[in-house]
């Protein structure tokens, strides 16, 4: 079973497979349906990887199927689409939908696997076959379905704009750089970030709109007092990556990365020092471990402060957390107002 998404886990989806399956393996895809997997307490493998690059469902022979919760109908639908075209023509998918309440067997998939889940989970059963990749893709745009007036667009984890229609058109330059076409509010910081992190291939790009979860985590009691400290620059669905069983707090760099690594971090109880600068798109509501604090910056961006205070912390070098962030609040070249601590003293 490969689960994206935290809802699955969070609306006990996951939890009703394996008490009436008995998957032999459950493979998690996603940040944040990590950290629901983890607080689950459901033995999962985390491979980090998109759903269509997952073994498991790239196999005609395991009886491998996607497990998914949209945050609607439509949505949950356009998702597996998605998976399935990127598996290609030869490969079938079966795709339990819980929002639609609907297992979708996509390309012609394992029909008798498809009607099984079905009448497990009491869903009707509905074969579906791929529009063809022109219909979100054509070389130069790119379409995102499914879109709720108002909420947050993202691109590979950069907040770009807000919805404006239910489809979002989204163009590629000479250069590489994205381009907002239509159904979309654009945030010009955003897209300049995305430029930072080099040209994008708008057909493999992992694009998607809405918050990341909605239920709040798990707080964990402080892992360590000392160790490794990891910096996040405006990229905090990469803050698994960065952290290991050495790391003690994070430096996080961005109104959205923090409120991210926040949430994250806090389950696994590591604190966090967050540079913001209150241009938040409140993709996630924040939490913080004990020890954790957040600065707004008043008189410079949140890049400029936070990229002054990341040159100061040496790779592998093992810091006392509590004196850091002291450290930190006395060389933070910028004016500032503390808007979050969880400091004990």
């Amino acid at each position: 079973m490969v689960v994206h998404g935290p809802q699955a886990f969070d609306e006990g989806d996951v939890a009703f497979c394996l008490a009436h399956l008995s998957p032999q393996e459950i493979i998690v895809a996603g940040v944040m349906a990590r950290t629901a997997a983890e607080e689950s307490g459901i033995p999962c493998s985390c491979p980090g990887r998109p759903p269509s690059e997952i073994s498991a469902l790239r196999s005609t022979e395991q009886g491998a199927f996607l497990l998914n919760r949209g945050k609607n109908p439509d949505s949950g639908e356009i998702f597996g689409e998605i998976v399935a075209r990127r598996l290609g023509d030869h490969r079938g998918l079966v795709h339990v939908e819980c929002a639609a309440e609907t297992v979708f067997v996509w390309n012609g998939g394992d029909s008798v696997l498809a009607e099984r889940l079905a009448d497990v989970f009491g869903y009707r059963c509905e074969p579906r076959t791929t529009r063809l990749a022109t219909g979100d893709w054509n070389k130069q745009t790119r379409v995102i379905r499914g879109c709720v007036p108002g909420e947050p667009v993202f691109v590979n984890g950069i907040v770009i704009g807000q919805a404006t229609e239910t489809s979002v058109t989204l163009g590629i330059d000479e250069k590489g750089d994205v381009l907002p076409l239509e159904g979309i509010l654009p945030k010009p910081h955003g897209l300049e970030k995305l430029i930072c992190h080099g040209s994008v291939n708008l057909e493999t790009a992992w694009c998607k709109s809405g918050t990341v979860r909605d239920q709040a985590p798990q707080l964990s009691t402080l892992r360590r007092t000392h160790g490794t400290v990891a910096i996040i620059d405006h990229a905090g669905t990469m803050v698994y990556d960065q952290i290991n069983d050495t790391t003690c707090g994070v430096l996080s760099i961005g109104d959205d990365t923090t409120a991210v690594c926040g949430h994250i971090c806090s389950h696994l109880g590591i604190p966090v020092f967050g540079v913001v600068d209150g241009d938040r798109d409140a993709i996630i509501e924040p939490y913080y471990a004990d020890e954790s604090v957040v600065v707004e910056i008043l008189d410079k961006t949140d890049d400029e402060a936070g990229c002054m205070l990341a040159a100061t912390i040496e790779k592998d070098r093992n810091y006392c957390w509590s004196e850091l962030v002291e450290q930190l609040l006395r060389e933070l070249p910028a004016t500032f107002k503390i808007v979050v601590d969880t400091r004990r003293n």
